[in-house]
């Protein structure tokens, strides 16, 4: 029965030292390599690791356009169309205040291009079969998703200008049966057929999958008939150097923070101290693992959240060994000793972690992109601390004390 046991630990230690080391060792790759391969595959690095652009637009009020927040909603929509063209993974883009966009972008090449080609006038054209621009988009009046309550059929309404009108009828007319492309800054959008004539000025484009398709069309359409001029108000470009030499210190932080945790928790608890290493060590795979998982953006306080969720953990298992503590100077054996310390550090830890918990989610609910980056790393941590502080850990505890592997209670710290 012992020996069964402390096969099982052996085994759990060999396999989380396997994780780490293949773990380690692309990680080595942040120093070895400036192209970071492996990052580049398993991790997305934000602007201030990867490096890139950081832009403040700002809407000015023209004789024919009024800014308003629909106006500054359809210049979101453009700027997020041309951006996605970019390539950019992951880009922040978001409307501040009355007449701003603040756009970050990672990993850009040439910032002066991609700034240039953000805020170029938009340019929306219904072109026939033939090629020809028949109608811009400033003929059109407006476009609004829908969907049939009885049907369940999503489309996109169309309405055009007076102007609009006459030619949308002429166009449509002359090629009944065939597609008219829509186009945004050459791009085609999307190829409806022409079933009839459309007189009236009103048209319906149909063929979504959703209505959140279908909103996301009539989003850029519109754009494309309302567009807003847009001057650069602030432009900050992040140098890749800069944001190598971050991660490089974030990491040498975390390494050395690690190590100084494991040192104590081995020398002041012992054996609960070395299991609960153990489990850190698990937690800390697993954090990574379900940041690699969901394509997590990784940023400086990214980090932080993940480093502070550390901190977190450790003291879950500082709570619950005094409890352990108190228990085995009271007289109670090793495992009721474990159950007892358990049970009355778990409302102390659920109660501060579910506080932290409702934290991480204010701030992630109206906080910006840099904040819901910190709020997210800092809640999966959480939630990973959770699971290995109260079950891996325990667990642990019952192998070691259940098989009498270690019997002297001076080796759990009491």
């Amino acid at each position: 029965m012992r020996w069964s046991r402390l096969l099982i630990l052996l085994l759990i230690v060999l396999v989380v030292a396997a994780a780490g080391i293949s773990a380690v060792a692309p990680l080595k790759m942040f120093q070895d390599n400036e192209q970071l391969p492996w990052v580049q595959e398993n991790i997305t690095l934000g602007l201030d690791l990867r490096g890139g652009v950081h832009v403040v637009l700002e809407a000015e009020e023209t004789a024919e356009t009024e800014v308003t927040s629909d106006s500054m909603r359809k210049a979101k929509g453009i700027i997020e169309q041309r951006v996605n063209e970019l390539g950019v993974a992951e880009p922040v883009i978001q409307v501040q205040g009355d007449k701003r966009l603040i756009v970050e972008l990672a990993g850009i090449d040439d910032p002066e291009q991609a700034v240039a080609d953000m805020i170029k006038p938009a340019y929306l054209e219904f072109k026939t079969p033939d090629g020809e621009t028949a109608l811009t988009g400033g003929e059109l009046k407006d476009a609004q998703e829908s969907r049939d309550p009885t049907s369940g059929r999503t489309t996109v309404n169309l309405t055009f200008t007076p102007e609009g009108t006459k030619k949308f009828a002429a166009i449509t007319t002359q090629n009944v049966g065939r597609k008219i492309g829509i186009y945004l800054d050459g791009n085609l959008l999307q190829e409806p057929v022409v079933n009839e004539p459309i007189p009236s000025g009103k048209a319906e484009i149909t063929g979504y999958s959703s209505l959140e398709e279908a909103h996301r069309m009539a989003i850029l359409l519109r754009s494309g008939a309302l567009p807003v001029k847009l001057q650069v108000l602030e432009k900050r470009s992040v140098g890749p150097q800069l944001g190598e030499d971050s991660l490089n210190s974030s990491v040498k932080a975390g390494i050395v923070g690690l190590v100084a945790i494991l040192v104590f928790m081995a020398v002041y608890y012992r054996v609960p101290g070395l299991l609960a290493n153990l489990a850190l060590i698990i937690y800390t795979l697993l954090v990574l693992g379900v940041f690699i998982g969901i394509h997590a953006v990784m940023t400086l306080p990214g980090i932080a959240g993940f480093l502070l969720s550390l901190g977190i953990a450790v003291d879950a298992n500082v709570i619950i060994f005094e409890r352990i503590k108190e228990e085995i100077r009271s007289g109670k054996g090793l495992r009721p000793a474990i159950d007892a310390g358990f049970k009355r550090g778990f409302v102390a830890v659920f109660d501060a972690n579910v506080t932290t918990l409702l934290v991480a989610a204010v701030l992630y609910y109206f906080g910006t992109a840099v904040f819901r980056g910190f709020a997210v790393t800092l809640s999966i941590g959480i939630l990973a601390s959770m699971f290995t502080a109260i079950t891996m850990t325990r667990w642990m505890l019952h192998l070691v004390a259940g098989g009498y592997l270690v019997k002297n209670t001076k080796m759990y710290g009491a």
